[in-house]
């Protein structure tokens, strides 16, 4: 029989899957359990007040802003290769 997880670690559980910009695998990987008791305990706290509003909003801006430091690295390695290139091309 499987671990039984008190409703305060699952609340937690399903707050850091909606909030943390980690993967539902890696949360449940680093929490112990399994991927898919993971999504039924999301799933179960769909219409909860377990991650408010405002908890929402600020895992949506983290992960826009995930994805803007992203694209602003590839850029400046870009513009580095660029730069290493015209400067072996000058005699």
């Amino acid at each position: 029989m499987g671990l039984k997880r008190t409703d305060e670690f699952r609340a937690d559980a399903v707050r850091i899957a909606l909030t943390s910009g980690l993967t539902r695998k890696q949360v449940a990987s680093d929490l112990g359990v399994g991927l898919s008791t993971l999504n039924k305990w999301v799933t179960a706290h769909r219409d909860t007040d377990v991650v408010s509003d405002k908890d929402l909003d600020l895992a949506r801006e983290n992960e826009r802003l995930r994805r803007e430091n992203r694209i602003l690295k590839e850029e400046r390695d870009i513009l580095k290769k660029a730069t290493a290139f015209f400067a072996s091309q000058k005699p």
